[in-house]
């Protein structure tokens, strides 16, 4: 896994991460949300993996 710190002006390389099957993170209210294709079994993997979370424990999309 590769972290970079991406600024407002580069929201055009987080997309191209996106629809590359990448996973980004992003600031909310209150916590930090990963996000992913959620039409790309893979990227929604890396989503499982990074979170540790159980494949019987579904996401939500948004």
């Amino acid at each position: 896994m590769e972290t970079r710190i991406l600024t407002p002006n580069d929201i055009g390389e987080a997309a191209r991460l996106l629809a590359e099957g990448k996973v980004v993170a992003f600031p909310t209210e209150t916590v930090y949300g990963l996000g992913a294709n959620a039409l790309d079994p893979e990227a929604v993997e890396a989503i499982f993996k990074a979170k540790g979370r159980p494949q019987d424990n579904p996401l939500i999309v948004h």
